[in-house]
Protein backbone atom coordinates (compact mmCIF):
# COMPACT_ATOMS: atom_id res chain seq x y z
CA UNK A 1 0.00 0.00 0.00
CA UNK A 2 1.46 3.38 -1.02
CA UNK A 3 2.17 5.96 1.66
CA UNK A 4 -0.08 8.98 2.06
CA UNK A 5 1.64 12.35 2.34
CA UNK A 6 0.53 15.66 3.83
CA UNK A 7 1.82 19.03 2.59
CA UNK A 8 2.65 21.63 5.25
CA UNK A 9 2.83 25.23 4.03
CA UNK A 10 3.64 28.57 5.62
CA UNK A 11 3.94 31.90 3.78
CA UNK A 12 6.00 35.05 4.05
CA UNK A 13 4.02 37.77 2.30
CA UNK A 14 5.70 41.09 1.48
CA UNK A 15 3.35 44.02 0.87
CA UNK A 16 4.47 47.41 -0.44
CA UNK A 17 2.56 50.10 1.44
CA UNK A 18 0.64 52.84 -0.36
CA UNK A 19 2.52 55.78 1.17
CA UNK A 20 3.46 58.70 -1.08
CA UNK A 21 7.05 58.66 0.22
CA UNK A 22 9.57 56.03 1.31
CA UNK A 23 9.91 54.59 4.81
CA UNK A 24 12.97 56.62 5.92
CA UNK A 25 13.18 59.53 3.43
CA UNK A 26 10.92 61.80 1.37
CA UNK A 27 11.57 60.21 -2.07
CA UNK A 28 8.53 59.20 -4.15
CA UNK A 29 7.31 55.58 -4.01
CA UNK A 30 5.53 55.83 -7.37
CA UNK A 31 5.85 52.72 -9.55
CA UNK A 32 7.81 53.21 -12.77
CA UNK A 33 9.84 56.34 -13.42
CA UNK A 34 13.26 56.47 -15.10
CA UNK A 35 15.86 54.37 -13.21
CA UNK A 36 17.43 56.06 -10.15
CA UNK A 37 15.25 59.19 -10.33
CA UNK A 38 13.34 58.51 -7.05
CA UNK A 39 16.49 58.51 -4.93
CA UNK A 40 18.43 60.56 -2.37
CA UNK A 41 21.47 60.06 -0.07
CA UNK A 42 19.34 58.13 2.49
CA UNK A 43 17.85 55.48 0.18
CA UNK A 44 21.11 55.03 -1.74
CA UNK A 45 23.05 54.44 1.51
CA UNK A 46 25.40 57.44 1.34
CA UNK A 47 27.74 57.82 4.35
CA UNK A 48 26.47 60.24 6.98
CA UNK A 49 22.82 60.15 5.84
CA UNK A 50 20.26 59.50 8.59
CA UNK A 51 16.87 57.75 8.35
CA UNK A 52 13.66 59.39 9.63
CA UNK A 53 10.65 57.08 10.11
CA UNK A 54 7.49 57.77 8.06
CA UNK A 55 4.58 57.84 10.56
CA UNK A 56 2.08 56.62 7.91
CA UNK A 57 4.01 53.32 7.61
CA UNK A 58 3.41 52.62 11.31
CA UNK A 59 -0.29 53.50 10.95
CA UNK A 60 -0.76 51.15 7.96
CA UNK A 61 1.06 48.34 9.81
CA UNK A 62 -1.18 48.87 12.85
CA UNK A 63 -4.34 48.91 10.69
CA UNK A 64 -3.36 45.59 9.04
CA UNK A 65 -2.43 44.11 12.43
CA UNK A 66 -5.79 45.05 13.97
CA UNK A 67 -7.70 43.73 10.93
CA UNK A 68 -5.88 40.38 11.21
CA UNK A 69 -6.57 39.96 14.95
CA UNK A 70 -2.94 40.53 15.98
CA UNK A 71 -1.53 41.56 19.31
CA UNK A 72 0.33 44.90 19.08
CA UNK A 73 3.81 45.51 20.52
CA UNK A 74 3.31 49.08 21.72
CA UNK A 75 7.08 49.27 22.22
CA UNK A 76 8.88 48.02 19.10
CA UNK A 77 12.29 48.54 17.52
CA UNK A 78 14.13 48.44 14.18
CA UNK A 79 17.10 46.15 13.60
CA UNK A 80 19.80 45.97 10.94
CA UNK A 81 19.94 42.80 8.85
CA UNK A 82 23.47 42.77 7.44
CA UNK A 83 24.21 41.30 4.03
CA UNK A 84 25.97 42.30 0.82
CA UNK A 85 24.09 42.36 -2.47
CA UNK A 86 24.39 44.91 -5.31
CA UNK A 87 20.76 46.10 -4.95
CA UNK A 88 21.23 46.68 -1.19
CA UNK A 89 23.10 50.03 -1.12
CA UNK A 90 23.80 50.25 2.65
CA UNK A 91 24.95 46.59 2.89
CA UNK A 92 22.20 46.17 5.48
CA UNK A 93 18.41 46.23 5.45
CA UNK A 94 16.44 47.97 8.19
CA UNK A 95 13.87 45.46 9.46
CA UNK A 96 12.37 44.20 12.75
CA UNK A 97 13.56 40.91 14.25
CA UNK A 98 13.37 41.06 18.04
CA UNK A 99 10.29 43.24 18.59
CA UNK A 100 8.02 43.27 15.50
CA UNK A 101 5.03 45.64 15.56
CA UNK A 102 2.34 42.89 15.40
CA UNK A 103 2.26 39.28 16.62
CA UNK A 104 -0.01 36.24 17.11
CA UNK A 105 -2.93 37.01 14.80
CA UNK A 106 -5.18 34.98 12.50
CA UNK A 107 -7.50 35.20 9.51
CA UNK A 108 -10.37 32.90 8.67
CA UNK A 109 -10.56 31.30 5.22
CA UNK A 110 -13.22 29.23 3.45
CA UNK A 111 -12.05 25.76 2.45
CA UNK A 112 -13.78 22.74 0.89
CA UNK A 113 -14.04 21.33 4.43
CA UNK A 114 -15.55 24.53 5.87
CA UNK A 115 -14.03 27.54 7.66
CA UNK A 116 -10.44 27.40 8.88
CA UNK A 117 -8.22 29.77 10.86
CA UNK A 118 -4.71 30.42 9.55
CA UNK A 119 -2.39 31.77 12.23
CA UNK A 120 -0.19 34.82 11.71
CA UNK A 121 3.10 34.54 13.58
CA UNK A 122 4.04 38.20 13.17
CA UNK A 123 3.91 41.31 10.99
CA UNK A 124 6.98 43.51 10.82
CA UNK A 125 7.95 46.71 9.03
CA UNK A 126 11.01 46.93 6.78
CA UNK A 127 12.47 48.66 3.73
CA UNK A 128 12.53 47.18 0.24
CA UNK A 129 15.76 46.69 -1.71
CA UNK A 130 16.54 48.09 -5.16
CA UNK A 131 16.19 46.10 -8.37
CA UNK A 132 18.83 44.42 -10.51
CA UNK A 133 18.24 44.55 -14.26
CA UNK A 134 20.20 42.01 -16.30
CA UNK A 135 21.17 43.47 -19.68
CA UNK A 136 21.82 40.49 -21.96
CA UNK A 137 22.83 42.73 -24.89
CA UNK A 138 25.65 44.39 -22.95
CA UNK A 139 26.21 41.24 -20.83
CA UNK A 140 26.10 43.14 -17.55
CA UNK A 141 23.80 43.85 -14.61
CA UNK A 142 22.51 47.35 -13.84
CA UNK A 143 20.91 48.48 -10.60
CA UNK A 144 17.87 50.72 -10.16
CA UNK A 145 17.48 52.13 -6.64
CA UNK A 146 13.97 53.60 -7.18
CA UNK A 147 12.45 50.77 -5.12
CA UNK A 148 15.15 50.94 -2.43
CA UNK A 149 13.56 52.21 0.79
CA UNK A 150 9.95 51.65 -0.35
CA UNK A 151 8.06 50.65 2.83
CA UNK A 152 7.07 47.01 3.27
CA UNK A 153 5.25 44.97 5.82
CA UNK A 154 6.11 41.28 5.97
CA UNK A 155 3.27 39.03 7.12
CA UNK A 156 4.62 35.71 8.37
CA UNK A 157 2.02 32.95 8.70
CA UNK A 158 2.14 29.84 10.85
CA UNK A 159 2.61 26.56 8.91
CA UNK A 160 -1.18 26.03 8.96
CA UNK A 161 -1.98 25.54 5.27
CA UNK A 162 -2.21 22.10 3.68
CA UNK A 163 -2.91 22.72 -0.03
CA UNK A 164 -2.53 25.23 -2.87
CA UNK A 165 -6.27 26.01 -2.56
CA UNK A 166 -5.86 27.00 1.10
CA UNK A 167 -2.82 29.15 0.22
CA UNK A 168 -4.76 31.00 -2.52
CA UNK A 169 -7.76 31.49 -0.17
CA UNK A 170 -5.41 32.93 2.49
CA UNK A 171 -3.71 35.27 -0.01
CA UNK A 172 -7.08 36.41 -1.41
CA UNK A 173 -8.27 37.14 2.14
CA UNK A 174 -5.13 39.13 2.98
CA UNK A 175 -5.27 41.03 -0.31
CA UNK A 176 -8.90 42.08 0.22
CA UNK A 177 -8.27 43.15 3.85
CA UNK A 178 -5.26 45.26 2.81
CA UNK A 179 -7.06 46.77 -0.22
CA UNK A 180 -10.12 47.66 1.88
CA UNK A 181 -7.82 49.37 4.41
CA UNK A 182 -6.22 51.33 1.54
CA UNK A 183 -2.79 50.17 2.82
CA UNK A 184 -1.67 48.81 -0.59
CA UNK A 185 -3.06 48.10 -4.06
CA UNK A 186 -1.59 44.55 -3.75
CA UNK A 187 -0.82 44.24 -7.47
CA UNK A 188 1.19 41.04 -7.82
CA UNK A 189 2.24 41.88 -11.38
CA UNK A 190 3.86 45.14 -10.16
CA UNK A 191 5.46 43.44 -7.17
CA UNK A 192 3.46 45.33 -4.54
CA UNK A 193 2.43 41.94 -3.09
CA UNK A 194 4.93 39.08 -3.15
CA UNK A 195 4.84 35.68 -1.47
CA UNK A 196 7.62 33.28 -0.50
CA UNK A 197 6.36 29.74 0.07
CA UNK A 198 7.84 27.52 2.81
CA UNK A 199 6.83 23.92 2.08
CA UNK A 200 7.53 20.49 3.50
CA UNK A 201 5.85 17.09 3.24
CA UNK A 202 5.39 14.36 5.83
CA UNK A 203 3.58 11.09 6.11
CA UNK A 204 -0.03 11.51 7.23
CA UNK A 205 -0.11 11.16 11.03
CA UNK A 206 3.63 11.89 11.51
CA UNK A 207 4.19 14.17 14.55
CA UNK A 208 7.27 15.97 13.16
CA UNK A 209 7.40 18.37 10.21
CA UNK A 210 9.54 17.34 7.23
CA UNK A 211 12.52 19.36 5.96
CA UNK A 212 11.23 22.54 4.36
CA UNK A 213 12.31 24.49 1.33
CA UNK A 214 11.56 28.12 0.54
CA UNK A 215 10.43 29.18 -2.92
CA UNK A 216 10.86 32.70 -4.23
CA UNK A 217 10.01 34.60 -7.44
CA UNK A 218 6.25 34.01 -7.35
CA UNK A 219 4.28 36.87 -8.89
CA UNK A 220 0.81 35.45 -9.59
CA UNK A 221 -1.68 33.21 -7.82
CA UNK A 222 -1.42 30.72 -10.69
CA UNK A 223 2.38 30.60 -10.38
CA UNK A 224 2.06 30.05 -6.61
CA UNK A 225 -0.39 27.15 -7.13
CA UNK A 226 1.87 25.56 -9.78
CA UNK A 227 4.99 26.02 -7.63
CA UNK A 228 3.31 24.34 -4.62
CA UNK A 229 2.22 21.38 -6.74
CA UNK A 230 5.66 21.10 -8.39
CA UNK A 231 7.62 21.28 -5.11
CA UNK A 232 5.27 18.86 -3.32
CA UNK A 233 5.79 16.31 -6.10
CA UNK A 234 9.59 16.84 -6.10
CA UNK A 235 9.89 16.29 -2.33
CA UNK A 236 7.68 13.16 -2.36
CA UNK A 237 9.77 11.68 -5.18
CA UNK A 238 12.99 12.28 -3.19
CA UNK A 239 11.52 10.62 -0.07
CA UNK A 240 10.19 7.65 -2.09
CA UNK A 241 13.67 7.17 -3.58
CA UNK A 242 15.18 7.13 -0.08
CA UNK A 243 16.93 10.48 -0.60
CA UNK A 244 16.96 13.45 1.77
CA UNK A 245 15.19 16.78 1.16
CA UNK A 246 17.80 19.54 1.53
CA UNK A 247 16.78 22.70 3.39
CA UNK A 248 17.38 25.37 0.78
CA UNK A 249 15.98 28.39 -1.04
CA UNK A 250 14.68 27.55 -4.51
CA UNK A 251 13.73 29.80 -7.42
CA UNK A 252 10.55 28.90 -9.31
CA UNK A 253 10.63 29.26 -13.10
CA UNK A 254 7.00 29.52 -14.17
CA UNK A 255 7.77 29.16 -17.89
CA UNK A 256 9.57 25.85 -17.34
CA UNK A 257 7.21 24.88 -14.48
CA UNK A 258 10.17 23.77 -12.38
CA UNK A 259 12.38 25.12 -9.59
CA UNK A 260 16.12 25.14 -9.07
CA UNK A 261 18.27 25.59 -5.96
CA UNK A 262 19.51 29.13 -5.21
CA UNK A 263 21.30 28.60 -1.89
CA UNK A 264 21.32 25.89 0.75
CA UNK A 265 21.14 26.21 4.53
CA UNK A 266 24.88 25.46 4.72
CA UNK A 267 25.81 28.66 2.90
CA UNK A 268 22.94 30.78 4.21
CA UNK A 269 24.25 34.03 5.65
CA UNK A 270 24.40 34.86 9.32
CA UNK A 271 22.68 38.24 9.15
CA UNK A 272 24.24 39.51 12.43
CA UNK A 273 21.11 41.41 13.44
CA UNK A 274 21.54 44.24 15.93
CA UNK A 275 19.32 47.20 16.94
CA UNK A 276 19.58 50.07 14.46
CA UNK A 277 21.55 52.82 16.25
CA UNK A 278 20.09 55.60 14.05
CA UNK A 279 16.42 54.93 14.87
CA UNK A 280 14.77 55.34 18.25
CA UNK A 281 12.27 52.70 19.44
CA UNK A 282 8.65 53.22 18.32
CA UNK A 283 6.30 53.82 21.23
CA UNK A 284 2.60 53.43 20.38
CA UNK A 285 0.39 55.10 22.96
CA UNK A 286 -3.05 53.73 23.93
CA UNK A 287 -4.59 56.90 22.45
CA UNK A 288 -2.83 56.46 19.10
CA UNK A 289 -3.84 52.80 18.92
CA UNK A 290 -7.45 53.68 19.76
CA UNK A 291 -7.46 56.37 17.06
CA UNK A 292 -6.33 53.77 14.44
CA UNK A 293 -8.97 51.33 15.73
CA UNK A 294 -11.73 53.93 15.30
CA UNK A 295 -10.57 54.72 11.75
CA UNK A 296 -10.82 51.06 10.61
CA UNK A 297 -13.24 50.88 7.65
CA UNK A 298 -15.97 48.31 7.10
CA UNK A 299 -14.14 45.24 5.76
CA UNK A 300 -15.38 42.79 3.15
CA UNK A 301 -16.97 40.29 5.60
CA UNK A 302 -19.18 42.95 7.22
CA UNK A 303 -20.01 44.51 3.84
CA UNK A 304 -21.08 41.12 2.49
CA UNK A 305 -23.56 40.66 5.35
CA UNK A 306 -24.84 44.26 5.14
CA UNK A 307 -25.52 44.09 1.37
CA UNK A 308 -27.75 41.06 1.90
CA UNK A 309 -29.52 42.64 4.88
CA UNK A 310 -29.82 46.27 3.74
CA UNK A 311 -30.20 45.87 -0.02
CA UNK A 312 -31.85 42.40 -0.10
CA UNK A 313 -29.21 41.17 -2.54
CA UNK A 314 -28.60 37.43 -2.97
CA UNK A 315 -25.37 36.18 -1.34
CA UNK A 316 -23.85 35.46 -4.76
CA UNK A 317 -24.40 39.07 -5.99
CA UNK A 318 -23.09 40.54 -2.72
CA UNK A 319 -20.04 38.26 -2.99
CA UNK A 320 -19.15 39.48 -6.51
CA UNK A 321 -19.72 43.16 -5.66
CA UNK A 322 -17.58 43.04 -2.50
CA UNK A 323 -14.76 41.00 -4.07
CA UNK A 324 -13.28 44.32 -5.25
CA UNK A 325 -13.08 47.44 -3.09
CA UNK A 326 -13.44 49.63 -6.20
CA UNK A 327 -16.59 47.76 -7.33
CA UNK A 328 -18.13 47.97 -3.83
CA UNK A 329 -17.48 51.74 -3.68
CA UNK A 330 -18.98 52.20 -7.16
CA UNK A 331 -22.05 50.19 -6.17
CA UNK A 332 -22.67 52.17 -2.96
CA UNK A 333 -22.13 55.58 -4.58
CA UNK A 334 -24.48 54.74 -7.48
CA UNK A 335 -27.17 53.42 -5.09
CA UNK A 336 -26.95 56.64 -3.06
CA UNK A 337 -27.74 58.58 -6.29
CA UNK A 338 -30.56 56.45 -7.74
CA UNK A 339 -31.89 54.35 -4.79
CA UNK A 340 -32.18 51.20 -6.94
CA UNK A 341 -29.75 48.63 -5.47
CA UNK A 342 -30.97 45.65 -7.53
CA UNK A 343 -30.74 47.62 -10.81
CA UNK A 344 -27.22 48.87 -9.97
CA UNK A 345 -26.20 45.34 -9.00
CA UNK A 346 -27.54 43.96 -12.31
CA UNK A 347 -25.60 46.49 -14.43
CA UNK A 348 -22.38 45.76 -12.52
CA UNK A 349 -22.85 41.99 -12.33
CA UNK A 350 -23.90 41.41 -15.95
CA UNK A 351 -22.83 44.11 -18.44
CA UNK A 352 -19.81 45.42 -16.51
CA UNK A 353 -18.42 41.94 -15.82
CA UNK A 354 -19.00 40.95 -19.48
CA UNK A 355 -17.08 43.97 -20.80
CA UNK A 356 -14.27 43.49 -18.25
CA UNK A 357 -13.89 39.89 -19.40
CA UNK A 358 -13.90 40.89 -23.10
CA UNK A 359 -11.19 43.51 -22.51
CA UNK A 360 -9.24 41.32 -20.06
CA UNK A 361 -9.44 43.94 -17.31
CA UNK A 362 -9.90 43.79 -13.53
CA UNK A 363 -12.69 45.54 -11.58
CA UNK A 364 -9.99 47.98 -10.34
CA UNK A 365 -9.67 49.19 -13.97
CA UNK A 366 -13.29 50.47 -14.16
CA UNK A 367 -13.20 54.16 -15.08
CA UNK A 368 -16.87 55.20 -15.40
CA UNK A 369 -18.43 57.35 -12.68
CA UNK A 370 -21.34 56.44 -10.39
CA UNK A 371 -23.10 59.59 -11.68
CA UNK A 372 -23.19 58.30 -15.27
CA UNK A 373 -24.38 54.82 -14.28
CA UNK A 374 -27.15 56.39 -12.15
CA UNK A 375 -28.19 58.58 -15.11
CA UNK A 376 -28.40 55.54 -17.39
CA UNK A 377 -30.59 53.66 -14.88
CA UNK A 378 -32.88 56.71 -14.67
CA UNK A 379 -33.17 56.88 -18.49
CA UNK A 380 -34.40 53.27 -18.56
CA UNK A 381 -36.62 53.72 -15.51
CA UNK A 382 -38.41 56.75 -16.98
CA UNK A 383 -38.83 54.96 -20.33
CA UNK A 384 -36.72 57.53 -22.22
CA UNK A 385 -34.69 54.62 -23.66
CA UNK A 386 -35.44 50.90 -23.69
CA UNK A 387 -33.13 48.17 -22.38
CA UNK A 388 -31.77 47.22 -25.80
CA UNK A 389 -30.62 50.77 -26.45
CA UNK A 390 -29.42 51.07 -22.85
CA UNK A 391 -26.93 48.23 -23.40
CA UNK A 392 -25.44 50.06 -26.40
CA UNK A 393 -25.28 53.32 -24.43
CA UNK A 394 -23.66 51.50 -21.48
CA UNK A 395 -20.80 50.28 -23.68
CA UNK A 396 -20.04 53.93 -24.45
CA UNK A 397 -20.26 54.82 -20.73
CA UNK A 398 -17.97 51.88 -19.85
CA UNK A 399 -15.31 52.76 -22.43
CA UNK A 400 -15.28 56.57 -22.24
CA UNK A 401 -17.32 57.53 -19.13
CA UNK A 402 -19.65 59.39 -21.54
CA UNK A 403 -22.65 61.28 -20.15
CA UNK A 404 -25.55 58.96 -21.18
CA UNK A 405 -28.14 61.80 -21.30
CA UNK A 406 -26.06 63.79 -23.81
CA UNK A 407 -25.21 60.65 -25.81
CA UNK A 408 -28.89 59.64 -26.12
CA UNK A 409 -29.84 63.19 -27.14
CA UNK A 410 -27.03 63.60 -29.70
CA UNK A 411 -27.63 60.19 -31.29
CA UNK A 412 -31.45 60.34 -31.34
CA UNK A 413 -31.87 57.18 -29.26
CA UNK A 414 -35.01 58.09 -27.30
CA UNK A 415 -37.91 55.66 -27.31
CA UNK A 416 -40.43 56.43 -30.08
CA UNK A 417 -43.72 56.97 -28.27
CA UNK A 418 -45.60 58.30 -31.33
CA UNK A 419 -48.35 55.68 -31.48
CA UNK A 420 -49.55 56.81 -34.93
CA UNK A 421 -46.09 56.39 -36.54
CA UNK A 422 -45.59 53.06 -34.75
CA UNK A 423 -49.00 51.76 -35.87
CA UNK A 424 -48.29 52.71 -39.54
CA UNK A 425 -44.94 50.82 -39.41
CA UNK A 426 -46.58 47.71 -37.88
CA UNK A 427 -49.42 47.78 -40.43
CA UNK A 428 -46.81 47.75 -43.24
CA UNK A 429 -44.85 44.85 -41.64
CA UNK A 430 -48.01 42.77 -41.06
CA UNK A 431 -49.12 43.40 -44.68
CA UNK A 432 -45.69 42.33 -45.96
CA UNK A 433 -45.73 39.06 -43.95
CA UNK A 434 -49.06 37.27 -44.70
CA UNK A 435 -47.49 33.86 -43.88
CA UNK A 436 -46.72 35.01 -40.30
CA UNK A 437 -50.29 36.24 -39.88
CA UNK A 438 -51.59 32.87 -41.08
CA UNK A 439 -49.17 31.00 -38.76
CA UNK A 440 -50.33 33.09 -35.79
CA UNK A 441 -53.99 32.35 -36.50
CA UNK A 442 -53.21 28.63 -36.72
CA UNK A 443 -51.81 28.73 -33.16
CA UNK A 444 -48.09 29.42 -33.74
CA UNK A 445 -47.28 32.00 -31.05
CA UNK A 446 -43.70 32.42 -32.38
CA UNK A 447 -45.10 34.21 -35.44
CA UNK A 448 -46.04 37.18 -33.28
CA UNK A 449 -42.47 37.30 -31.88
CA UNK A 450 -41.18 37.48 -35.47
CA UNK A 451 -43.43 40.46 -36.29
CA UNK A 452 -42.40 42.24 -33.04
CA UNK A 453 -38.72 41.64 -33.95
CA UNK A 454 -39.25 43.05 -37.47
CA UNK A 455 -40.90 46.13 -35.97
CA UNK A 456 -38.04 46.69 -33.49
CA UNK A 457 -35.55 46.37 -36.35
CA UNK A 458 -37.50 48.86 -38.48
CA UNK A 459 -37.60 51.28 -35.52
CA UNK A 460 -33.82 50.73 -34.96
CA UNK A 461 -34.56 49.36 -31.47
CA UNK A 462 -36.03 52.67 -30.31
CA UNK A 463 -39.66 51.59 -29.92
CA UNK A 464 -41.24 50.75 -26.57
CA UNK A 465 -41.42 46.90 -26.62
CA UNK A 466 -44.61 46.86 -24.51
CA UNK A 467 -46.37 49.24 -26.93
CA UNK A 468 -45.12 47.24 -29.96
CA UNK A 469 -46.48 43.99 -28.47
CA UNK A 470 -49.83 45.57 -27.71
CA UNK A 471 -50.32 47.07 -31.22
CA UNK A 472 -49.14 43.90 -33.03
CA UNK A 473 -51.61 41.82 -31.00
CA UNK A 474 -54.41 44.29 -31.71
CA UNK A 475 -53.79 44.20 -35.48
CA UNK A 476 -53.52 40.39 -35.57
CA UNK A 477 -56.80 39.97 -33.64
CA UNK A 478 -58.84 41.86 -36.24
Amino acid sequence: MSKQYETVIGLEVHVELATKTKIFCSCSTEFGGAPNTHTCPVCTGMPGSLPVLNKQVVEYALAVGLATNCGINQYCKFDRKNYFYPDNPQNYQISQLYLPICHDGWVEIDTSAGKKKVGIHEIHMEEDAGKLIHDEWEDCSLVDYNRSGVPLIEIVSEPDMRSADEVIAYLEKLRLIIQYLGASDCKLQEGSMRADVNLSVREVGAPEFGTRTEMKNLNSFKAIARAIEGERKRQIELIEEGKKVVQETRRWDDNKESSHAMRSKEDAQDYRYFPDPDLTPVVISDEWLEEIRKRQPELRTEKLERYQREYQLPEYDAGILTSSKHMADLFEQTVSLCRKPKEVSNWLMVETMRLLKEEEKDPEDITFSPENLAKLIKLVDTNIINRTVAKTVFEEVFKNDTDPELYVEENGLKVVNDEGALRRTIEEIVAANPQSVEDYHSGKEKAMGFLVGQTMRAMKGKADPAMVNQIVKEILMR
